[in-house]
């Protein structure tokens, strides 16, 4: 692979710092070098800093120059929560086990072909990592052929994280004490191990008669080798306090959350990835994020993306949501979408950040201040995607179509 030169850029975000989740005034330092380049060699970050200093290095002569001139340069998104494959779209007015039924019947093809599509969309938009669940119930083939689907597609074009998502069906004649035991025995090891997941998450009820089989669930899933998570769609004492017991890497959504629920996250090493399109798509409550982060827990941003529920894919639109919806600043939210998003997923340690050592994840964006990511709601300002060293996407021009195509088409 040749060297790369990603050279001039008016603001290189490098959000280098601790290497650990950031929280409280580190969530608002961006680590920018004005008028900053890249060199990169076999998809590593080799050199991070001043232009005049990065230009003048022995190792850039030959190099093949990006010119970021005038632009931003920072890293890829990390969308740390999204629903590829499940549940499918326009499954509304269907139960959970339908559209299981659906996904079940359906091809494996089907399925990757749609999945690509919208890995290529992201990609368009800035996103170089992105975490996916399964979340089909307790149904062992739809939930393998998902996980099967989305490990096939793990590097191309961007890096796909595999989540088992357990779901428990509502019906109160389910025996959770069985489902749970078979889970554990028969389904997680099998998943284990093919390797088609990294992560265990626990779809959270508020019913108390399930919170026995959630916290078997999660001792097994940990004692497999699994890291966990719980997604709680509404805060609840109960499900942070198991979320702590259980050192779940981060409790996601948190629609709401009490000032105890806040100081309890605060005084943990367990993430707050919060949701910000789904109250938008849904009209419900923002979640708390000035509580968050003034309290000193360390929050990401995703995007929630399924096909049906929450269509949007783009992280830019995110962060926008969360300065102009959740007072965060634009450095936290950024920090928040990049870093932050990579320690929910458990890869800060090569991704997230533009260090020497760690993966040439790399955007380039089409606009000289960073703050404009605030503001730009429903724009792509994204002008380059670069994974691990490879430009992956390029913006385009849009031209007219030729003469003899201008006919009418009927």
């Amino acid at each position: 692979m040749a060297t790369i030169l990603i050279r001039g850029a008016r603001q290189l975000l490098t959000l280098r710092g601790a290497q650990r989740p950031r929280r409280g005034s580190q969530l608002g330092e961006l680590g920018i070098i004005p008028d900053g380049s890249l060199l990169v060699r076999d998809g590593v970050l080799v050199e991070v800093g001043p232009s005049r200093r990065i230009e003048n290095l022995a190792a850039a002569r030959g190099a093949l120059e990006i010119n970021a001139a005038g632009r931003v340069v920072m890293p890829g998104f990390v969308d740390s929560h999204t629903h590829l494959v499940f549940p499918p779209p326009g499954h509304a007015g269907i139960r959970e086990e339908e559209a299981a039924v659906r996904v079940r019947s359906g091809t494996a093809q089907r399925l990757e072909g749609r999945v690509r599509t919208c890995l290529e969309a992201m990609a368009r938009h800035g996103t170089t990592t992105v975490e996916s669940k399964s979340g089909c119930g307790i149904d062992a083939t739809a939930e393998t052929k998902v996980l099967r689907v989305l490990s096939a597609l793990a590097r191309d074009p961007l890096e796909l994280i595999p989540t088992f998502l357990l779901r428990f069906p509502d019906e109160r004649t389910l025996d959770g004490a069985r489902a749970t035991e078979w889970v554990l025995n028969d389904l997680l090891p099998k998943i284990r191990r093919r390797k088609l997941a990294q992560f265990a998450d626990l779809a959270w009820s508020d019913d108390p008669a399930r919170h026995p089989w959630f916290a078997k669930y999660l001792q097994g899933a940990r004692a497999m080798g699994f890291r966990c998570k719980i997604h709680a769609d509404s805060a609840a004492p109960a499900a942070v306090a198991m979320a702590l017991d259980h050192l779940v890497v981060s409790v996601d959504h948190l629609g709401t959350a009490t000032a105890e629920e806040v100081a309890l996250l605060a005084a943990s090493s367990t993430l707050a990835t919060l949701l910000p399109a789904v109250a938008w798509r849904t009209g419900g409550p923002f979640p708390p994020a000035r509580a968050l982060v003034d309290a000193g827990a360390a929050v990401a941003l995703a995007s929630n993306f399924n096909a049906h529920h929450t269509p949007g894919l783009s992280m830019q639109t995110v962060v926008a949501l969360a300065c102009l919806e959740m007072a965060m600043t634009p450095e936290e939210a950024i920090c928040a979408a990049t870093i932050n998003g990579a320690h929910a997923l458990g890869c800060a340690a090569r991704l997230g950040s533009l260090e020497p050592g760690k993966a040439a994840d790399v955007i380039v964006l089409e606009t000289s201040d960073y703050r404009e990511l605030a503001s730009h709601f429903g724009v792509n300002l994204v002008q380059l995607t670069m994974k691990q060293g490879r430009i992956i996407y390029r913006q385009g021009e849009v031209g007219p179509r030729a003469g003899e195509n201008l006919r009418p088409e009927w």
